[in-house]
């Protein structure tokens, strides 16, 4: 008896040493969850060779396991799973059942969420946004310029190269960021991007669980976010869900054909985005349109399949609960499938309802914005659950109203016409408002051109209604243009995040007096408008612009501020007599860029060129 036990053990010894020297699985994502979710259910993807072979067992309480789903290619599983209220951290065993009785256990983390993970606050009008690209910023960590394995090489002398800029250099600079008054940081994609080249711009995914390793790790991230709250700055992700990188891991082994849209042959888009809501619109351009590649070397992503739908929707509550995140920026927004994005914006709020998301709406009327706001009145019944959308009408009004004599539909009234669409919109608060940012060029494309220009549109940019975002290096004029040095021109490395420059932006000193006039003037706004509660959640009435002046006021219970933006090139004196709905009961106001008061409003001296933004008393 004791020699058959003992051959028994032996044999089972055996087998789980052959079993832990063979492990099957190569990935599972998400890599882990947490409990305590609103939706319990949860799909896991097993990549393996001929894991699909395998029977799946889970034994644990709390955590059921609903159904194994097998795809086209056995070296993928999907594994429906449901955490219960009552799971605990803690280890879950998966059992792979293979062929002539070989074994594997898989050990699945699930993590305790942070204490108010659910109720996190996300950005709104109290905030100015950052757009930081951080390959261009600040090199933190030199040890990390280039790594084995990815071939696209630092070159700072090559604009499409990578120049070293990583997510330590931003932390370094978490101070410059206070200094200068914004309270949010908008980070241009930092997943993976193992491409050849082209690299550094991040919007060609190698892997969605994954910091690329040049620009940190996903600890690095993670403790990133955390000394931005601390240093009161909320972080927002910027993440791709239309497309992802041709080295991607998924191109070497696809899960399926109907994993991306027109594989393995493919066709670009037209980039119309219109066709999506144009009620005349033919099917062959409304599904170029959505199934084109945006690029050869950027795979579209098919979300009306189901497990791609899941993976990505985890993929976002993943990160979020992971790196703590404030925000997310979607690209390409109107390019994914509109009704899984709809359905997108849902989970994620069901998880996060004070979250925020602002999607990529790349559209250059307001109407068509104003389609994928949430709860817009669309004929087609279609309800995009997306809150924030991005104002490019009113970015396209803002490059070329200072450039303009003021007429009938010219200068200043090209800014007016765009804020009396807001009746189009659902709310207009929820509106992305920019000058520039990294796909478009910058608004002054040379450092050397008049001040007046972008003082006038940077104070109607932190004091409109809408969710202002700046672009790194407005504040200290660098320059860059794009109709002649193309993207690479536009995302030029921030001055002194580098061991070896010759100046530093980051410091008063190593700043020219141009440079700080407008770093100053920028600040000073800045600053003020983080009290500003009209500037917040106040009403805004304009007044139609005349003679090259544009007036409007933000105005609630507890605050009245009056903007005048001056377009002329002359000094002008301006009459007051027509805003008597707001000045007749007013005693003085306080320039807030000045310091000046005011004590007569009946008559205001405007400088040639310039701004005033008034509180008044």
């Amino acid at each position: 008896m004791r020699k058959k036990q003992l051959i028994l053990l032996l044999s089972s010894i055996a087998i789980a040493m052959t079993t832990l020297a063979q492990n099957p699985i190569e990935r599972v994502e998400p890599p882990f969850w947490w409990v305590g979710m609103n939706n319990p259910n949860l799909q896991l993807l097993i990549y393996g060779k001929d894991i699909s072979k395998a029977r799946v067992t889970v034994n644990n309480p709390n955590v059921e396991l609903l159904g194994v789903e097998k795809v086209e290619n056995q070296n993928y599983l999907f594994l429906n799973l449901a955490v219960k209220k009552d799971a605990k951290p803690g280890m879950v065993k998966i059992e792979f059942d293979f062929p002539k009785g070989k074994q594997f256990i898989y050990s699945y983390e699930l993590k305790p969420r942070q204490e108010g993970s659910a109720n996190r606050k996300g950005f709104d009008n109290t905030d100015v946004v950052y757009l930081v690209y951080p390959d261009r910023f600040s090199n933190g960590d030199p040890t990390n310029d280039e790594v084995d394995g990815y071939p696209d090489k630092l070159d700072r002398k090559d604009p499409y190269a990578r120049h070293g800029g990583d997510i330590k250099g931003i932390e370094n600079h978490l101070d410059y960021f206070k200094q200068l008054g914004v309270t949010a940081l908008w980070l241009n994609p930092v997943l993976e991007n193992n491409q050849p080249a082209w690299s550094y711009h991040g919007y060609a995914i190698t892997d969605f669980y994954k910091v690329d390793p040049r620009l940190g790790s996903n600890d690095s991230y993670r403790s990133f976010v955390a000394k931005a709250h601390e240093n009161g700055l909320k972080v927002i992700k910027d993440m791709v869900f239309n497309h992802c990188g041709s080295q991607h891991w998924w191109m070497k082994d696809v899960p399926m054909k109907s994993w991306f849209n027109l594989y393995p042959d493919y066709k670009r888009t037209n980039y119309r985005i219109p066709t999506t809501f144009d009620p005349h619109a033919s099917v062959a351009d409304s599904s170029i349109m959505a199934n084109g590649w945006f690029d050869g070397h950027m795979p579209d992503l098919n979300q009306r399949n189901p497990y791609l739908a899941n993976y990505l929707i985890q993929n976002s509550i993943w990160w979020i609960e992971f790196a703590g995140l404030d925000g997310i920026r979607m690209d390409t927004h109107p390019y994914c499938d509109k009704h899984f994005m709809s359905r997108w914006c849902d989970a994620v709020k069901n998880e996060y309802p004070n979250f925020s998301i602002v999607g990529e709406t790349w559209v250059n009327y307001p109407s068509w914005v104003a389609y994928w706001q949430k709860d817009a009145p669309n004929r087609d019944g279609y309800n995009s659950n997306l809150e924030i959308v991005m104002d490019f009408p009113l970015m396209i009004a803002l490059q070329k109203a200072f450039d303009e004599k003021d007429g009938w539909d010219t200068g200043l009234a090209r800014i007016y016409e765009i804020l009396a669409h807001d009746f189009l919109y659902p709310n207009p608060n929820k509106l992305f408002i920019f000058a520039d940012n990294h796909d478009i060029g910058r608004f002054q494309p040379d450092s050397s051109m008049a001040l007046g220009r972008l003082k006038l549109a940077m104070a109607f940019l932190l004091t409109t209604r809408g969710i202002p975002q700046i672009y790194y290096g407005t504040e200290i004029l660098l320059p860059g243009d794009k109709s002649k040095g193309g993207d690479g021109d536009i995302r030029r490395d921030f001055p002194g995040g580098w061991a070896n420059d010759n100046k530093s932006a980051f410091t008063s000193e190593g700043r020219t007096k141009r440079q700080n006039e407008i770093w100053n003037y920028m600040s000073t706004i800045l600053s003020w408008r983080k009290t500003a509660s009209a500037i917040h959640n106040g009403k805004l009435t304009h007044f139609i612009p005349e003679n090259g002046v544009y007036v409007y006021f933000r105005h609630n219970e507890e605050q009245v501020v009056m903007v005048i933006l001056h377009n002329g090139y002359q000094p002008k004196v301006l009459d007051t007599s027509r805003f008597a709905e707001f000045l007749s009961n007013k005693s003085y106001g306080t320039d807030i860029i000045t310091g000046k008061r005011l004590d007569d409003l009946s008559k205001i001296q405007l400088s040639p060129r310039s701004a005033m933004i008034i509180e008044i008393k």
